[in-house]
């Protein structure tokens, strides 16, 4: 599943495509993904300026001009296809069998999305009713925003009992993050992937908020990491696993100088923890 870098940079590349410009037409070629699409869709979103697109943890957040905000999540095989003009161009080439949503632009461009598992999904809500939506009401703070802090993240983990690595998956905790980074910040900032969370307060959590920040900016700066169906919205892959330390390393010598460990794998919660022992304590 794309995690926040990967979403991130699906939201750059569809700010450059669609913001300050209105929706043409608006086509919904069947009448759900995992879950239905909102009635009229289509309908209710054609002819209308998307003011701007901002992104929610792992959400897609495409504010209309008119109150209307489209909510729109990747699932597991979500991608978000542009094409656009160049001179010469007759037409956009022909529809797939998964494009599922279109977008056509004001300056000719079009935006697919496309899902062949169709775990993506979409919803449309009212501004005023974004930040009470089920989506949103529970989510923790950014992980790149002012609110994470070692200070919030110490507190918050105060009372849990579970493993730090679980922990930091819970989206109430702190919202966006997904397994390959925090396997990644965990490496990072030292700190066992098994250790219970209540103990990573004071200068653990010192470490780790700066890793997390640290990783997930130079994810976004390498158009995230390309695994399986993930790619930008132009089709370019992202080339941020070129520089995982942990991630899919298994039994390969830690990168920690004079380390002297090797990366080690298990399951934790049913997902692959990537770790080294002598490395993270």
């Amino acid at each position: 599943m794309p995690e926040l870098p990967e979403v991130e940079t699906v939201c750059r590349g569809l700010r450059r495509a669609m913001e300050g410009r209105t929706l043409t037409r608006v086509t919904a070629r069947r009448p759900d993904l995992r879950f239905p699409l909102p009635p009229d869709m289509g309908e209710r979103l054609s002819g209308r300026k998307v003011e701007r697109i901002d992104r929610r943890a792992k959400y897609i957040v495409t504010h209309l001009d008119d109150g209307q905000v489209l909510v729109m999540h990747l699932g597991m095989s979500g991608r978000m296809n542009l094409w656009a003009p160049r001179e010469g161009d007759e037409a956009p080439p022909p529809l797939a069998t998964h494009d599922h949503v279109v977008f056509e632009v004001g300056n000719g461009s079009r935006v697919v999305f496309h899902d062949p598992r169709r775990f993506g999904f979409m919803a449309l809500t009212r501004e005023e009713d974004l930040a009470s939506h089920p989506f949103f009401a529970l989510l923790g703070p950014e992980p790149l925003g002012d609110v994470f802090t070692a200070d919030y993240l110490s507190a918050a983990l105060q009372a849990k009992r579970t493993p730090i690595k679980a922990a930091l998956l819970d989206q109430r905790v702190v919202a966006g993050l997904g397994n390959i980074y925090v396997c990644e910040a965990l490496f990072m900032a030292g700190i066992s992937p098994r250790r219970l969370a209540c103990s990573v307060s004071g200068q653990r959590a010192e470490r780790l908020v700066p890793a997390i920040r640290d990783v997930l900016e130079k994810a976004i700066a390498a158009g995230g990491s390309s695994l399986r169906d993930y790619a930008q919205v132009d089709g370019e892959l992202g080339y941020f696993q070129h520089a995982w330390k942990a991630y899919g390393r298994e039994g390969m010598p830690c990168s920690e100088p004079g380390c002297g460990g090797t990366i080690s794998r298990i399951v934790q919660s049913g997902r692959s923890t990537f770790f080294c022992g002598a490395h993270q304590r």
